[in-house]
């Protein structure tokens, strides 16, 4: 049986939120698509999406450009369509996603990746580029021709500079900070570099909206599958929108009461207790050219693999 307080949630949200349709559905393909398979008909997937407010129609003409811009591939087989994350789609999810489902904050030990882009001999539209991609990854200006961010990971900056063709005309350096990780003129350099305030207001408007619906679902003696899937989908889709802003500094810059740490439990919380039933929606709804969708693949299982399953009940 549905649930009559999701259904009045899921109603006010959509109505709230404008929700982009090729998003949503990048979202939907690599959240819950790729490791069933990654292929899907397309009859099926617009009945998957039709609770969440999409259309036949735009749907239809959402693939379609999705396919111009290489995040998705499309087969026919007699009179359907099949269609699958192209291999620079799933790439550019991996890249995306890798944040979020573990939380990759390690503990820092003051080393920092430096990129100077000053006097080189880039032309202005690969600057501009090149600049775009470190920004969209989290590193900050810190000085003019000068960006850094502290614990980047090695390969994902690697794998930018050759995919902007700047590896050769950039400087790169790996520093370390000397003296006390929490000193009172880092703190004041990561304010400067990194819009902190606008990210955690994001984090907090986030735990409001998913907190109540942990508490509903804790409380459910059952879940309805589609409305699983419906929360799972506009959970992740929503967590992925404030995570690619923030530049997941270190703990240590952060400060001690971080909002983010209670976004990410309730999102953890969240969907381990839709999984399954959000899973079973999947398998009931969709099918491959073969038949019915394969079973997922094990690495669903390690997605958050923090989740304490006391973080709602802490945060409720």
């Amino acid at each position: 049986m549905k649930s009559r307080f999701l259904r009045q949630w899921m109603d006010a949200f959509l109505a709230e939120h404008t929700l982009r349709a090729n998003s949503l559905i990048i979202t939907i393909y690599g959240d819950a698509i790729a490791p069933r398979g990654g292929t899907v008909w397309l009859g099926g997937f617009i009945k998957l999406v039709e609770p969440l407010g999409l259309n036949s129609r735009l749907v239809r003409t959402s693939v379609f450009r999705l396919s111009k811009e290489k995040w998705l591939v499309s087969e026919q087989i007699g009179r359907r369509s099949y269609y699958s994350l192209t291999a620079t789609g799933r790439r550019r999810f991996e890249q995306a996603y890798r944040r979020i489902y573990d939380d990759p904050r390690q503990e820092w030990d003051g080393s920092w990746k430096v990129v100077i882009t000053a006097a080189s001999n880039l032309a202005p539209a690969q600057r501009d580029v090149l600049r775009r991609d470190l920004l969209w990854q989290g590193f900050g200006h810190i000085a003019p021709g000068v960006l850094a961010h502290p614990g980047a990971d090695e390969e994902l900056l690697l794998d930018i500079l050759q995919n902007t063709g700047t590896h050769d005309k950039v400087v790169v350096i790996q520093g370390r900070t000397l003296g006390a990780l929490t000193s009172r003129p880092l703190q004041e350099l990561v304010r400067e570099c990194w819009n902190l305030d606008a990210i955690a207001e994001d984090y907090k408007r986030f735990a409001d909206c998913f907190r109540p619906v942990a508490r509903a679902i804790r409380a459910a003696r059952d879940l309805d599958p589609e409305q699983a899937f419906c929360v799972r989908t506009l959970l992740i889709h929503e967590f992925r929108r404030v995570q690619l802003r923030d530049p997941q500094l270190p703990k240590q810059l952060l400060p001690s009461d971080w909002p983010g740490d209670t976004a990410r439990q309730i999102c953890s919380e969240l969907y381990m207790l839709t999984r399954l039933q959000a899973e079973r929606h999947l398998s009931d709804v969709l099918e491959t050219a073969d038949g019915p969708l394969p079973a997922a693949a094990p690495y669903l299982q390690l997605r958050f693999p923090d989740s304490t399953g006391e973080a709602i009940k802490e945060t409720a």
